[in-house]
């Protein structure tokens, strides 16, 4: 390790080693949440805009995917390429080269004049999410030796991602309504402009060991395995055959990347990511708590918003504001949750997160086909609790069990996990969703045998048919449709219960006691001081 290195006329005697924390710490968590609600926002922020685009641009349906699509599908097949270059050549100087890029490309988007230029926008945009996001978590794990502070630090990063994911939807309705498709994309720029300079002259520069060259080609086969297992399984969430070939060839080659990728890293003497870190039981358990969070509910999201438009018939503003109470408790989870962790530790808190979890999914299976709004509400509430619970008591002890060093690694290794798990989650319950529902529809008298086959794809689709049918056969057709996705959901959310009691049983592998103090692994790690920041900011006495 190369020890703490100091610039301008700062001297090593002036900052404690062990305990060198900057003083304006939560200044500098500002600017991490700020840059981290960016990306949040652009993941959402494009959903309702879709309409306008469809109008102006005359995409294709396949562009008009990729449009959708591209975005997390390649900021997804990045992290690790990102948070291990981080590690090795600053993550100061990866987060503000992907500001940069996320304005360039956000102006793009905004004037793009064609489908093709906004999907590769869309992509660029992606690449400086992948740039954003693990640093934004390696520079906190850096600048919060302290692990209760860290946890308080990580419960406000994660509530202004539940913030940002929130509110996407609703400023992209804004703004569409009062501009135009473009503007959603704009508003990335004014905020990039304020803090690319802060983030320059605040965030301090902080990097792992740099013994050893880079590995290149370990990181393009992170990358390409990565691409090729979400988009695989993004098609099989899509109702795409397994052995269709769009499908099997990318989630072949991508498995088969991975795979050689953990081989090259266990074989390297200076590996990119190290692979003894799964060999700590906190660190594998929380990476697997994180996949099987997401596997298990991300999927529930898409059919509890089919639920309320197309069976209770909600219309878009009001099933937003249905699902505003789950990301309030996600908020209130994320704030709370240090304080939750430094009181129960962290098997107890992601268990019970778990449990909650499972509980209220379990409630919500007496949901029918008429609307019981306090079920609803109460579900509602307590899943984002639960789940913010889980996530966050994951996060927390992943981060702090990987070595300083790691963190950039640490830290794509977490997002990662997220996408992979949300990607696998949407297949999985489709799958369930799409077995338990299709027979209901199969056989509806006088209803043709193509009609049956074009209403079992899905329940919009039902609608389509029975309103081209009509009559008895029409009225007939949409009441079974109905209560065959009643039934799936029920079926569906079963399902869920019980991969989230599966979690809370792995949760068990977790410490028992959340080790408080200060990481003495973090003086291993360089740390750039900028020049124009007083001394005086950094030599605060760490508490423990």
């Amino acid at each position: 390790m190369t020890g703490t290195t100091f610039a301008g006329n700062v001297k090593p005697a002036d900052v404690p080693r062990q305990h060198n924390r900057p003083a304006n710490r939560w200044t500098v968590l500002v600017v991490l949440c700020i840059s981290l609600l960016l990306v949040a926002l652009d993941a959402t922020v494009l959903h309702v805009a879709v309409p306008a685009v469809t109008e102006d641009l005359h995409p294709g349906a396949i562009e008009l995917l990729w449009i959708v699509d591209v975005y997390p599908l390649v900021a997804a097949s990045l992290l690790i390429l990102f948070g291990t270059l981080g590690d090795r050549v600053g993550r100061r100087r990866v987060l503000l080269l992907g500001y940069g890029l996320f304005a360039v490309a956000s102006a793009i988007a905004a004037f793009a004049p064609d489908a093709h230029v906004l999907i590769g926008a869309r992509a660029l945009l992606g690449v400086g999410g992948a740039m954003i996001m693990p640093a934004t978590l390696s520079i906190l794990r850096q600048v919060f030796p302290d692990r209760r502070e860290r946890a308080v630090a990580i419960g406000v990063w994660s509530a202004v991602a539940a913030v940002g994911a929130a509110i996407g939807p609703v400023l992209g309705g804004f703004l569409v309504e009062h501009f135009w498709w473009g503007s959603v994309f704009l508003i990335n720029i004014p905020l990039l402009a304020v803090i690319v300079p802060i983030g320059r002259w605040l965030l301090p520069e902080s990097r792992g060991s740099r013994n050893g060259p880079w590995d290149v080609l370990g990181a393009l086969m992170a990358a390409f395995g990565v691409l090729g297992t979400v988009l695989g399984v993004k098609r099989i969430g899509g109702h795409e055959g397994l052995l269709d070939v769009g499908t099997f060839v990318p989630l072949l080659v991508g498995v088969a990347l991975l795979v050689l990728f953990v081989r090259r890293q266990r074989r390297r003497e200076f590996p990119l990511i190290d692979m003894s870190m799964f060999s700590r039981p906190a660190f594998s358990t929380s990476v697997g708590c994180i996949v099987l969070a997401m596997l298990a509910l991300v999927g529930l999201e898409l059919i509890a918003v089919q639920y309320l438009q197309l069976v209770l018939g909600l219309s878009p503003l009001e099933t937003g504001l249905r699902l505003l109470p789950l990301t309030f408790a996600a908020m209130a989870a994320g704030l709370f949750g240090s304080r939750l962790l430094h009181r129960f530790g962290p098997r107890v808190m992601v268990s019970l997160g778990f449990a909650l979890t499972a509980v209220a999914v379990l409630g919500l299976t007496f949901m029918g086909q008429h609307d019981r709004p306090w079920l609803l509400t109460t579900g509602f509430v307590l899943l984002g609790f639960g789940l913010e619970t889980t996530l966050f008591g994951a996060y927390e002890s992943m981060l702090s069990e990987a070595p300083a060093a790691q963190a950039g690694g640490a830290a794509a290794i977490g997002e990662t996990s997220y996408q992979l798990g949300a990607g696998i989650g949407i297949a999985l319950l489709g799958s369930v969703m799409n077995a338990a529902y299709g027979p209901g529809v199969s056989r509806v008298p006088g209803v043709p045998s193509a009609a049956s086959a074009d209403a079992g794809k899905s329940l919009g689709e039902a609608y389509e048919v029975s309103d081209r049918l009509g009559g008895s056969a029409g009225a007939a057709l949409r009441h079974a449709a109905r209560h065959s996705f009643v039934h799936g959901l029920h079926i569906t959310l079963l399902v869920s219960a019980g991969l989230l009691l599966l979690g809370a049983l792995a949760a068990l592998r977790l410490p028992r006691v959340m080790e408080c103090g200060v990481d003495a692994s973090a003086a291993a790690t360089t740390v750039d001081i900028p020049a124009q920041v007083p001394v005086g900011l950094y030599a605060e006495k760490a508490r423990t």
